[in-house]
């Protein structure tokens, strides 16, 4: 199994739970309100007067073979507001209850 982070701006939301419901992806938590900024590029994300927004951040746990259609559709919807942020990081899953 293959744990997926998905952090993204606020705005994505909707579109987020859309690409997981398109990969048949049903399982994940999701937490609100998660401030940062990029390492690179991007606005911060501190939920303050000077930066507004703030990020949601989803956690899934699926099979490998989910894992590319899941990211090529994340990375397209990142492309097409890139400002906004988005990233996903994948990484393995040892054990599990």
């Amino acid at each position: 199994m293959k744990a997926v982070y998905i952090v993204f701006n606020q705005a994505y939301y909707e579109s987020v739970l859309s690409i997981l419901e398109y990969c048949n992806i049903r399982g994940f938590t999701h937490q609100e309100n998660v401030r940062g900024r990029g390492s690179h590029t991007g606005e911060p994300h501190y939920g303050s007067h000077a930066w507004p927004t703030l990020n949601h951040s989803i956690w899934t746990i699926i099979e490998p073979e989910k894992v590319p259609q899941l990211l090529t559709l994340l990375k397209r919807l990142d492309k097409k507001t890139e400002q906004q942020g988005l990233r996903a990081f994948v990484l393995p899953v040892e054990e599990m209850i």
